[in-house]
């Protein structure tokens, strides 16, 4: 999605896009992470063919700065650096960017893949084109003042599955459904 076009719901402008992987008709499979303190989605394993749509309909490329918010094991941001781009990830859970710090050593994308523990509300987003989210739908409504008021216009905004309320996305793609069951 891109940020800074005009809507009469924003008088301060909009995000026009959104990716939406449509994991609505299963549930996803939840990893360990279900329960922290804090945690406004749980980490779920995104399919690779996910991953790779989500950075392809952004477009996302040498000169690019993503962010990951809830980046979980890194696959996005290790995706996003393999193309190029500079990309950072931003997890709640130590043993996830631990996890991730590993992934993108392995990757050979430890210079442009980065990953810091912390709240995402917190993260300043200033300097991103791109920005990655797979949040519940209320921390994407949450988030949403965040993003207008720290994005460029022209920001890249791409969110799995849940829509970002009234803000219209410019495209949705079906790609893979992950299918599993939610833990007891």
């Amino acid at each position: 999605m891109k940020h800074g076009s005009s809507n009469p719901l924003l008088g301060l402008g909009a995000i026009l896009g959104a990716l939406f992987l449509a994991l609505l008709q299963s549930l996803p499979v939840l990893g360990s992470t279900a329960g922290l303190p804090g945690q406004i989605a749980p980490f779920v394993v995104m399919d690779e063919r996910d991953v790779q749509a989500a950075l392809t309909l952004a477009k996302v490329g040498r000169g690019d700065r993503l962010i990951d918010l809830g980046s979980g094991d890194g696959r996005i941001v290790i995706a996003a650096a393999r193309r190029g781009a500079e990309a950072l990830g931003i997890e709640l859970d130590p043993s996830l960017v631990m996890k991730a710090r590993r992934a993108a050593k392995e990757a050979g994308v430890e210079k442009r893949a980065s990953f810091l523990e912390g709240d995402l509300f917190a993260q300043d987003l200033s300097g991103a084109t791109v920005v990655t989210l797979y949040l519940f739908p209320d921390a994407n409504l949450a988030l949403r003042p965040k993003l207008l008021k720290e994005l460029k216009p022209g920001t890249r905004i791409v969110s799995n599955s849940f829509d970002l309320g009234d803000w219209r996305p410019d495209a949705r793609r079906m790609v893979h459904r992950t299918r599993g069951t939610l833990p007891a």
